[in-house]
């Protein structure tokens, strides 16, 4: 997009984005998302992500979210244990390894520095 917006996140439509079979530890989660803005570089994304109940790992990008809906628990690899729900802001650095338990479909507006 080339021009200022505003987007209703809680009903906006979202693209299926398949998850690595290697990420899923229980339960069958669906992920969803929509890239709304991307940095003429590449390196900069903002949008809007998805996920059903389950079981989930990944190694994260540095990245700045708020929780529109839904709740997990997000447990960093030598980290803490983070409880999330509408409206948690939450900062995610680059390389951490996190397992996500998503107890109700999440719903989340992102901003991801690559």
């Amino acid at each position: 997009m080339t021009h200022s917006f505003a987007l209703h996140v809680p009903d906006a439509d979202l693209e299926p984005e398949p998850l690595d079979a290697a990420q899923i530890v229980s339960g069958t989660p669906e992920v969803t998302g929509k890239v709304v803005w991307e940095s003429p570089d590449g390196r900069q994304l903002r949008g809007i992500w998805q996920i059903t109940p389950g079981v989930v790992t990944d190694t994260e990008a540095d990245e700045l979210f708020t929780v529109v809906r839904g709740r997990a628990t997000i447990e960093v690899e030598g980290g803490p244990t983070l409880r999330v729900g509408p409206g948690d802001l939450v900062v995610l650095r680059a390389g951490d390894r996190t397992t996500w338990t998503v107890h109700e479909t999440l719903r989340k507006v992102y901003a991801i520095n690559l």
